[in-house]
């Protein structure tokens, strides 16, 4: 069954990113410390890592973190969806309009422009038919950035939330918990690695 699985990078005090992120400055000004975990020889940060980008049947972004990843200083060759590992699966970009021109013209992008919620219903769609090409069980994964992520959450939309926690205290930034209401989570898996505690949850 196809899930939407928010997965997320947050600091002990709920930011994302620290302040300024945008382009050239993915992780905002002094946010670098967030993944550490992404690019650790910690055998568990590898597990996970590569356990993520292999279910992952399609990545949805925001707009913001779109600028980021295809802009100057972000994906290349050598670095993309999974750190290491290049990015595979199709991605969806939430975004009022289409950017003129890609960069990362090696990827596979559409760009959703009737919302949040469209965007979505056709990830888990598009997750639902790579699941059934490659005989295997994928998801629709929420990758970022925190506004887009806390808006799902907010709107009832995300089945699973997987949350690495960060030993760092920003004190500002981009957070993610932003007009969420109140929502019971079911804790399933919590793993504790040298750079951060992985935390998954099923939302009710």
């Amino acid at each position: 069954m196809t899930r939407v699985v928010a997965d997320i990078t947050v600091s002990l005090d709920g930011y994302v990113t620290g302040p300024d992120a945008g382009p050239g400055n993915g992780l905002g000004t002094g946010g670098e410390p967030l993944h550490r975990w992404v690019f650790s020889d910690d055998p568990d940060d590898k597990r996970i890592l590569a356990a993520a980008t292999k279910r992952s049947g399609v990545v949805v972004m925001g707009r913001n973190l779109f600028d980021v990843v295809d802009g100057p200083g972000g994906w290349s060759d050598d670095l993309g969806y999974g750190a290491t590992e290049v990015g595979k699966p199709p991605f969806l970009v939430v975004t009022s309009s289409a950017p003129p021109a890609v960069r990362l013209t090696g990827l596979d992008w559409t760009f959703v422009t009737t919302g949040l919620e469209d965007a979505v219903a056709a990830a888990r769609s598009r997750a639902e038919a790579v699941s059934a090409e490659r005989g295997a069980d994928l998801d629709a994964v929420l990758m970022g950035g925190g506004a887009l992520v806390g808006s799902a959450l907010a709107a009832g939309l995300v089945d699973t939330l997987v949350l690495h926690l960060s030993p760092i205290i920003l004190g500002a930034g981009t957070p993610l918990f932003t007009g969420s209401r109140p929502r019971q989570l079911v804790q399933r898996e919590v793993v504790v690695t040298t750079t951060a505690t992985h935390l998954t949850y099923d939302l009710e």
